[in-house]
C-alpha cells in the first residue's frame, strides 16, 4: 500500500459504497419531495411491474423510476413523448452510483394544470360557504316530476330513465338536452338549469354525465354553474362521472350521487317495496278493526252482566236493541271500510299496470320517429340558403373581376416577369410585353411612348 506523506494523508478514507451512501443521504435530505414536469422517454415496464423512464426537456434528462403498486394505479398509459407532471424525491442508486428520481405520483401535464385550477376554485367557493351542509336541502320523499339535464345520446340518460321506469313508473321524467363537454357546454348547462328552476314544474333536478377524464368533466367545474346550483329554487342532485370522480357541481349540489343510476335510485322508491308496505298496512288495519270489534263486544258483554245482576228488564231490552243496532252499524262500517281499501288497492294496481314501461317505450319510439324527420328538413333548408349565398358571392366576384373589364374591349399589359404595366413610364422602347384580351394573349414590343419624339 502506498505511503502518504504526513501533510497529505487524508483523515478519512471512504469506500465507493460509503461515498454513494453519503451522496444519497445528501440528495434525499435536500430534496424530500419535489414536482417535475417534462417529456417521457425510454419508457420500460418489466415483468416486476415497476416503471422505468426518463423525464427530459430540450437540454437535459433525469433517470426516473416508479415502483409497484403506485405504478399500477396510474390513470393513463405512459408512452414516449408524453408530457407529464410528477411528484417524487431525489435519490441515488448506490449499486451503480446513478442519480435518479423516484416518483410516488404521476399525471398528464395538462390534467395537472386543470387539477390545480380545480383545487383553487374549490377552496375559494368553500371559503364563501357555498358547500356548507347547512344550506343543503333534503330530497322530496315522493318526487312526481324529475328534470334530467344531460346529453340526450349518452349512457347516463339511459341509465337514469331505465332505473326510474323500473322502480317507480308513475314518476314523470323530462330529459333536458345539453352538451356535457367541450367549449360552451357549461354556459348551456347553466341556462338549462335556470330554465328548469324557473319553470316551477319539477320537484328535483338531476345533473347527469358518464365518467371521463378531468378535462372531459371540466364543464361541471365551472364557477358560474356551481353558483347557479347553490341558488336553484329546486333541490339538485349531481351525478357526474364515476364514484371516484368529483366535480364542483358535486360539492354545490344538495345531494351527490356516485353514478347516474344511483341518483335515480335516490329519487324514487321501489314499487315492489311500496306494494309490500300497502299489504302490510292493509293487514294491520284488518287486525286493528277486529281487535276493536272484540273490545266493543267484550264491553257489551260486561254491561249485559251488570244489567242482569240489577234485573232492570225494560232497560235491558232497550240496551240489547241498541247493542244489536250498534253491532249491525259497526259491521256495515267495517265492510264499507274494507271495500274502500280493496277498491283503493285495485285502483293502485290498475295505475301501475297502465304505467307499464312497455307502453312508455312505445310512446317514446313514436316521438323519436317524428323527431327523426326534423334534421333532414333542416339540412334541405340550410343547403338552399347556402346555395343562394354562393350565387350572390359569385355575382359579386364577377362584378369586380378584371376579366369582366377585358371582355368590354380592354386589355391588360404585363412584362415577361408578370409585372402589370400601369403607366407609360413602366415600359421602355424595345420592351417585350404580353397583352391579355378576352379571347387570348398577344406578344407586343414597345416602339415608343409619349415621351419619345
Amino acid at each position: 500500500m502506498r505511503d502518504f506523506p504526513d501533510d497529505t494523508r487524508p483523515d478519512t478514507v471512504l469506500t465507493p459504497s460509503q461515498l454513494n451512501t453519503l451522496a444519497r443521504d445528501l440528495l434525499e435530505g435536500a430534496f424530500p419531495s419535489i414536482w417535475v414536469e417534462g417529456e417521457l422517454g425510454n419508457v420500460s415496464r418489466p415483468s416486476s411491474g415497476h416503471l422505468y423512464f426518463t423525464i427530459k426537456d430540450a437540454r437535459a434528462q433525469v433517470r426516473c423510476a416508479m415502483f409497484r403498486p403506485k405504478s399500477s394505479w396510474l390513470r393513463f398509459t405512459p408512452r414516449e413523448g408524453l408530457r407529464v407532471l410528477g411528484r417524487g424525491r431525489l435519490t441515488l442508486y448506490e449499486a451503480r452510483g446513478e442519480y435518479q428520481m423516484v416518483f410516488d405520483h404521476l399525471e398528464e401535464a395538462g390534467e395537472g394544470a386543470l387539477r390545480r385550477a380545480f383545487d383553487e376554485l374549490k377552496a375559494k367557493l368553500a371559503a364563501e360557504g357555498l358547500f356548507d351542509a347547512e344550506r343543503k336541502r333534503p330530497l322530496p320523499r315522493f318526487a312526481r316530476r324529475v328534470a334530467v339535464i344531460t346529453s340526450p345520446t349518452g349512457a347516463a340518460v339511459r341509465d337514469v330513465l331505465s332505473v326510474l321506469s323500473r322502480r317507480f313508473p308513475l314518476v314523470e321524467a323530462d330529459v333536458l338536452p345539453v352538451p356535457v363537454q367541450g367549449e360552451g357546454a357549461a354556459a348551456q348547462i347553466v341556462a338549462m338549469l335556470q330554465k328548469a328552476g324557473a319553470a316551477q314544474r319539477y320537484d328535483v333536478i338531476v345533473l347527469a354525465r358518464g365518467g371521463g377524464s378531468l378535462e372531459d368533466l371540466w364543464a361541471f367545474n365551472d364557477e358560474r354553474l356551481a353558483r347557479t346550483i347553490a341558488a336553484s329554487p329546486v333541490p339538485v342532485v349531481s351525478a357526474v362521472g364515476h364514484e371516484t370522480d368529483f366535480s364542483l357541481s358535486d360539492f354545490a349540489a344538495d345531494v351527490r350521487a356516485p353514478t347516474p343510476s344511483v341518483a335515480a335510485e335516490l329519487l324514487v322508491p321501489n314499487r315492489d317495496d311500496l306494494l309490500h308496505r300497502l299489504r302490510v298496512l292493509d293487514a294491520r288495519l284488518r287486525s286493528l278493526q277486529l281487535q276493536r270489534l272484540r273490545q266493543a263486544m267484550q264491553r257489551a258483554d260486561r254491561a249485559a252482566l251488570r244489567l242482569n245482576a240489577l234485573r232492570p228488564r225494560a232497560r235491558l231490552d232497550m240496551l240489547c236493541r241498541r247493542q244489536a243496532d250498534a253491532l249491525r252499524r259497526l259491521d256495515a262500517a267495517w265492510k264499507r271500510r274494507l271495500e274502500r281499501e280493496r277498491a283503493h288497492l285495485r285502483h293502485a294496481d290498475a295505475v301501475l299496470r297502465a304505467a307499464h314501461p312497455q307502453r312508455r317505450i312505445t310512446r317514446l319510439r313514436e316521438r323519436l320517429a317524428a323527431i327523426a324527420q326534423r334534421p333532414q328538413s333542416a339540412i334541405v333548408r340550410r343547403l338552399s340558403k347556402e346555395a343562394l349565398h354562393l350565387r350572390g358571392l359569385a355575382r359579386s366576384l364577377e362584378a369586380v373581376s378584371p376579366l369582366a373589364t377585358v371582355a368590354r374591349g380592354y386589355s391588360i399589359l404585363r412584362h415577361e416577369d408578370g409585372r402589370i404595366v400601369r403607366s407609360v413610364l413602366d415600359a421602355a422602347p424595345g420592351d417585350r410585353l404580353s397583352a391579355r384580351l378576352s379571347d387570348g394573349e398577344l406578344a407586343v414590343r414597345v416602339e415608343a411612348h409619349d415621351g419619345d419624339t
